[in-house]
């Protein structure tokens, strides 16, 4: 484990340390989750009730397309650069570059959620948080996130080598991760609307957890194959 693990560390905190002197992935995500949260703001009256159904929804949309612009730099600046192929004469295990890839991805998206999400709910003025409602939203955040950015994190780099990487990789990241962003938006309902149904969303949570467990395993298994596409 350790194999894997002190490589994936010194690749995250390489995309991390270049991320922190140019803020460019970032500043980039969180710009256009301002802009959505924003316009939704001014479309919809934040006072109605009914449109706090939109809010799961939203923390979603965020995550996914802030995500997605995220994921489209991480393996493309490493192709730009002929890194891709130092990653693959390297003395280490590819899964380690996976895994390191990952925990870049999951740091800058959550970063951004950390400040968009709180955001989004001072705007619509929703105030039905109490703890417990905020321990589930944060499993249900983590866990969707996690399965997001694991199947991201793959298909970035099998798409790093296209031409027109930007257009492929929502085409195939986004058929693969709906069963991801429907659990993830139906458990993230129950628990901002109807905390009583808790038991719902728990089945949800655990459809997602099954769901990141096989594509993580899937991706350390075979990213070996994926870099030499």
């Amino acid at each position: 484990m350790k194999r894997i693990l002190m490589p994936a560390l010194a690749i995250a905190g390489k995309d991390l340390y270049s991320e922190w002197k140019t803020k460019q992935v970032v500043t980039t995500m969180l710009i256009f989750s301002g802009l959505v949260i924003v316009t939704f703001s001014f479309a919809f009256d934040p006072s109605n009730q009914a449109v706090r159904a939109l809010i799961p929804g939203m923390i979603w949309m965020i995550t996914i397309f802030a995500g997605i612009l995220g994921l489209n730099r991480s393996f493309v600046s490493e192709q730009r650069n002929d890194h891709i192929h130092g990653f693959i004469v390297a003395p280490i295990d590819p899964a380690s570059i996976f895994l390191g890839k990952f925990i870049a991805n999951f740091v800058f998206v959550a970063a951004v959620q950390m400040i968009a999400i709180p955001l989004l709910f001072v705007l619509f003025d929703f105030r039905a948080l109490t703890g417990a409602s905020i321990l589930y939203l944060t499993g249900v955040v983590f866990l969707g996130t996690f399965g997001f950015i694991t199947v991201g994190t793959f298909l970035a780099a099998l798409s790093a080598n296209s031409k027109s990487s930007e257009m492929l990789l929502p085409i195939l990241l986004l058929p693969i991760a709906t069963p991801i962003i429907i659990a993830a938006v139906q458990a993230t309902k129950i628990v901002l609307i109807d905390l009583e149904a808790i038991s719902g969303a728990m089945s949800w949570m655990q459809l997602i957890f099954v769901y990141d467990l096989l594509f993580f395993v899937a991706g350390l298994i075979l990213f070996e194959y994926v870099l030499e596409v």
